[in-house]
C-alpha cells in the first residue's frame, strides 16, 4: 500500500470527526482560517525540518511508494501528518465540555 492510501484513509476520518465536532459552533469560519494559518506554519516547518533530515541520512522513503512530489527534500505524503495536526488537535481542544458552556 502506498502512503498516499494511507494518509487518504486517515484524513479522511479526521475531516469527519472534525465535521462532527464543529457542526454546531457558530464561529466555524474563525475557526477554519486559525486551522489553515497553523497549517502554513506547520507545514513550513515540516518542509525544512524534513529537509534537513533527509539530507543528513536519518532517515529515507522508499521511491516505489511515493508518488514523485517533494517539497524540499520531503515527499509530498509527509505533509498529511500537517494536515492531521492542524485539524484534528484544535477540533478536539474544542470539543472539550467546558467550551461548550462557554468557559475557557
Amino acid at each position: 500500500m502506498t502512503y498516499v492510501a494511507v494518509n487518504a484513509v486517515v484524513i479522511v476520518l479526521v475531516a469527519l470527526a472534525c465535521a462532527l465536532l464543529l457542526r454546531r459552533r457558530r464561529d466555524r469560519g474563525r475557526i477554519v482560517v486559525l486551522m489553515a494559518i497553523t497549517f502554513g506554519v506547520v507545514a513550513l516547518f515540516t518542509a525544512v525540518f524534513d529537509s534537513l533530515m533527509i539530507a543528513a541520512g536519518l532517515f529515507r522513503y522508499e521511491a516505489d511508494h511515493l508518488v514523485g512530489t517533494r517539497i524540499g527534500l520531503a515527499p509530498v505524503e509527509d505533509f498529511a501528518y500537517v494536515v492531521l495536526a492542524a485539524v484534528l488537535l484544535p477540533s478536539l481542544w474544542l470539543a472539550r465540555p467546558g467550551l461548550r458552556r462557554g468557559r475557557p
